[in-house]
């Protein structure tokens, strides 16, 4: 996480075009964090985030640099939408529920990494229960030497399977059943359902006895590791270590805040949820208590990022109380035509870079002219102005379209190059900007 503000937006230019003022901000409430964690006695504590409203159009990037900055971190990330929440008393989701998620996420996180450190125990434990299975048993009162010969036969087996030269052998194996499946839907019921559901998963996984299962070798490698992997982790560990990081490094992305707002003039008895979800995630945001399943957290330190186009609704039409929660407001730019030409083949894993890889799994090897790009940047950004702006979202539906019928045609391009021009895209688009209709329904 000892990433400076420069390194951070280096990284995000390698994935989202512009926006370099909503990179910036976020990379320093990103460096904000580290340099608390520096910080010593009350003062630490004191120390807030300041959390950010991203205002712009859809498609602009808003919810990829959020994704791509807990990606690059390993920080705990969840991304929501303020429009499936309700308030209290109506029928949905709670606005706690998010931090439930937030935790569920850092639990994964946590054992991922404890998994991948006892990685060599784990690995051990599985090619020695194979090998068990692979050399046969010695009756009682055998020799010390068949009992050393055993263990050196055993041991042989151990690397045989680790090299895969087993994996064709089918075996016998009893796995444990398992008495809670990790599912993020049900990890985000209240903690006194969870724990109800807890305590049935235990009794009924009581009553289970062992299944035995005849598979390949290749495949009890699998069916094992999970076995490991329960036997082995510390949960209470991961829990004190996961709850730890949801609490001083989790961010909590809130799409369509615009959604919750009430535009200035409407009536306030048009939607009572609406401004009833805003009173409720207050608090969340404010800083309070959270109860989950893992144990309570409080969210005084989670990284909230609101995001809305505000089209219709201003960020003023939030209550003032929720307003004042995202002190950092950065307007996101509307993506003009040499914005969309770049967003094409100049990012990592670009839409051009998938295209050409998807093909290649054909045979066909695609080669984009400039000429083209551009042609497509250029009927994205006029069928934006001519209906609703999606941003670079637009770019799919053209190149889709562009591509089709080469991308059907596939299995009788094997070896072949094909150029995609200018006049290829112009031929298969033309004819859908001759009317607003077409434009509007197909692309």
């Amino acid at each position: 996480m000892n990433l400076t503000p420069k390194e951070i937006v280096k990284y995000l230019d390698d994935f989202i075009v512009g926006q370099d003022e909503a990179k910036k901000a976020i990379a320093i409430a990103l460096r904000n964090r580290w340099r608390r964690l520096k910080l010593e006695g009350d003062i630490r504590e004191e120390v807030l985030p300041k959390n950010i409203l991203l205002i712009g159009p859809t498609g602009v990037g808003k919810t990829e640099i959020a994704r791509r900055m807990a990606k690059l971190l390993r920080l705990p990330f969840v991304k929501v939408e303020a429009t499936k929440y309700t308030e209290v008393g109506f029928v949905g989701r709670d606005v706690e529920s998010m931090v439930r998620d937030l935790v569920f996420e850092a639990i994964k996180i946590v054992k991922e990494e404890e998994l991948k450190r006892q990685q060599p125990e784990l690995e051990d434990y599985v090619y020695g229960k194979i090998a068990q299975e692979l050399v046969p048993s010695l009756p009682k009162g055998a020799s010390e030497s068949l009992y050393a010969r055993q263990k050196a036969a055993k041991e042989a087996m151990k690397t045989k399977v680790k090299n895969g030269e087993a994996d064709h052998l089918t075996i016998e194996i009893e796995i444990s059943p398992k008495t809670h499946v990790e599912v993020a839907g049900l990890d985000n019921l209240p903690p006194e359902m969870a724990k109800l559901q807890e305590s049935l998963g235990k009794m009924f996984g009581q009553m289970n006895s062992p299944i035995k299962k005849e598979t390949s070798v290749k495949e009890a490698k699998e069916l094992l590791r999970q076995e490991a992997g329960d036997r082995l982790l510390d949960m209470e560990k991961v829990r004190r270590e996961a709850l730890r990081r949801a609490e001083e490094g989790g961010i909590i992305f809130i799409d369509e805040m615009d959604k919750i707002a009430l535009p200035n003039g409407a009536g306030r008895g048009a939607d009572p949820s609406k401004e009833g979800v805003q009173r409720d995630l207050l608090p969340i945001v404010e800083g309070s208590g959270v109860n989950t399943k893992y144990g309570a957290i409080r969210t005084d330190h989670v990284l909230f990022i609101g995001a809305g186009a505000f089209h219709i609704a201003k960020p003023s039409d939030l209550i003032a109380e929720l307003q004042g929660r995202f002190p950092l407001r950065v307007e996101m730019n509307s993506l003009n035509e040499d914005d969309l030409y770049r967003i094409l083949d100049a990012p990592k894993n670009s839409l051009v870079k998938q295209y050409v890889a998807l093909m290649g799994t054909e045979g066909a090897e695609l080669q984009f002219d400039d000429s083209a790009l551009r042609a497509m940047a250029q009927l994205a950004k006029r069928a934006n102005d001519k209906t609703e702006d999606i941003g670079a979202r637009r770019l799919h539906a053209i190149m889709e379209k562009a591509l089709e019928e080469i991308s059907f045609q596939a299995d009788e391009n094997a070896g072949k190059t094909i150029a995609i021009t200018a006049e290829l895209v112009h031929a298969k688009l033309d004819r859908v900007f001759e009317s607003d209709e077409a434009t509007r329904y197909i692309l």
